[in-house]
């Protein structure tokens, strides 16, 4: 009897470190340690085509964050700010009559920068790997604002440049988009487009394409 008690305490004494052990073996984390949201930075490229001119190219930055609702799922919510730049509108005065020839134009400058704010769903494929795709639908607002160099008084700036935005004011914006994610750990690189429609006596098409790091957690 004493040998069988001695022989279960050597068994029990042995046993307490290869539980230590186990305990103190470090988790590795998987993919699905990362279910909660992401959050990140971008820069962006966005060609903004008002109505009656050309399409401009504005550069600019944002940041987004979004939590998970379901695997798939997430909500998310994203604001950016494009850099002010030049943006020149020609008016043409005085054609005359038919083939006489006579015209003039006058060129007026505004430096215009946008802001946007979008929120909505976004649909992901491949949640549980460290690659996956994703679509969006998203809804907001699109804002134009200026700082004008005319001299004061003329009202040059918002009487013609600005006005091809609608103003300096804020539309109601839609951005139906998509793109590819790939993550190592929690960091990660996004790169996304889409279609950001602006209503301003009706619908405006402007291509927006971002690219940047994200971290999910």
């Amino acid at each position: 009897m004493r040998r069988l008690l001695l022989s279960a305490g050597l068994v029990l004494l042995l046993a307490v470190p290869v539980c230590l052990a186990a305990q103190a073996a470090p988790q590795v984390p998987s993919e699905n340690t990362y279910d909660h949201g992401e959050i990140g930075a971008y820069g962006d490229m966005f060609r903004i085509s008002p109505k009656g001119a050309s399409a401009s190219n504005f550069l600019g930055f944002g940041a987004r964050v979004a939590f998970n609702t379901g695997r798939y799922v997430a909500l998310e919510g994203e604001m950016s700010y494009d850099f002010e730049q030049n943006y020149t509108n020609v008016t043409v005065s005085g054609a005359g009559s038919v083939g006489s020839g006579s015209a003039s134009s006058t060129t007026y400058t505004a430096k215009v920068r946008p802001i946007s704010g979008l929120f909505g769903p976004k649909f992901q494929f491949g949640a549980s790997s460290a690659f996956r795709a994703f679509i969006d639908a998203k809804a907001g607002f699109m804002d134009f604002s200026t700082s004008c160099n005319a001299p004061a008084g003329s009202g040059s700036c918002f009487s013609n440049s600005l006005n091809n935005f609608g103003g300096s004011s804020t539309h109601f914006a839609v951005y139906p988009g998509g793109g590819i994610e790939g993550f190592w750990g929690p960091i990660g690189l996004r790169v996304d487009a889409g279609d950001e429609i602006y209503w301003n006596n009706g619908a405006y098409n402007n291509l927006r394409i971002a690219f940047g790091p994200t971290f999910r957690f």
